[in-house]
């Protein structure tokens, strides 16, 4: 199951909304297509996305801690490589 949150554009202005807590997040491609799935703290992980053009777009979802954003992520990873 992808994450419920919309693709947003993955720039300076979206990573500045994005709280600053652990999460999940999902980077895609301009047509929706998802490309990398991983976890950390947000506004970190989605800093170095941008800087590196990783991709297009992002979602994501906050978790209570980096243990629990890590078990969502093998989860969502299994679905990615299941595609």
């Amino acid at each position: 199951m992808p994450l419920r949150k919309g693709w947003e554009p993955l720039t300076r202005s979206t990573i500045g909304s994005v709280p600053d807590r652990y999460g999940i997040y999902e980077l895609g491609d301009e047509n929706g297509t998802v490309l990398s799935v991983d976890s950390g703290p947000l506004r970190d992980e989605l800093k170095e996305a941008l800087a590196y053009g990783d991709a297009a777009q992002v979602r994501w979802q906050t978790t209570q801690n980096n243990e629990e954003a890590a078990r969502l992520v093998d989860t969502h990873r299994e679905r990615l490589d299941d595609q």
